[in-house]
């Protein structure tokens, strides 16, 4: 499987509370939330439900399993909602016992390797959704294939984002670009390795 990942991320790079609610997050004083909500037209909101219908498989850090299993675990008359809880999902998880969302499986021990079993089954998208701190040891131990960065054009200047201030360096090939009407930008990237550096 190809592991995909999809973010919502402000123009200052937040992740943080996009969700339909303002105080779906307020982790660190954070009070700006539901910023993408009703942000993209059509188009992109097609584009998000093919995405998730297209996953062979979801692949979850903890705190975002959690709040998807509350918004989507009982939802299946919309579309994200049956693809969810059609599809198998996994949780990176040391703390996580009982998964109550139904066909989870905790993933625990040497968390590459077993990312590694998943990405060498057969089939299509192993995607992770929201889950910022597991996509960056993801990227950090190169097992994202494709990343998908949904730009929401609003400047939070607060909230965590998605890349730290300080990591490690990534060079991206940008396979697709589009804007939509309402200023939306939707950017698909493959990693490609660390970048070229200018020398004096």
């Amino acid at each position: 499987m190809k592991l995909t990942t999809m973010t919502q991320v402000t123009v200052d790079g937040v992740m943080q509370g996009n969700g339909g609610v303002s105080d779906e997050d307020r982790r660190s004083g954070f009070e700006r939330g539901g910023w993408a909500r009703g942000k993209g037209d059509d188009e992109t909101r097609t584009f998000i439900t093919q995405t998730y219908q297209r996953a062979e498989a979801f692949l979850f850090g903890r705190r975002t399993y959690e709040l998807f299993a509350d918004s989507w675990g009982s939802t299946r008359a919309h579309p994200i909602g049956a693809a969810l809880n059609e599809a198998p999902k996994y949780v990176a998880s040391t703390t996580l016992t009982a998964p109550r969302w139904k066909d989870t499986t905790v993933l625990r021990g040497d968390l590459a390797a077993a990312i590694g079993e998943l990405k060498a089954k057969p089939g299509g998208e192993l995607q992770v959704h929201g889950s910022g701190a597991l996509i960056r040891w993801l990227l950090a131990n190169a097992l994202v294939d494709e990343m998908v960065l949904i730009v929401v054009p609003v400047i939070l200047g607060q909230g965590a984002r998605l890349f730290p201030d300080s990591g490690p360096d990534l060079a991206l090939d940008l396979v697709e670009s589009r804007v939509d009407s309402k200023g939306v930008s939707i950017q698909v990237y493959r990693p490609a390795g660390r970048p070229q550096y200018a020398r004096a």
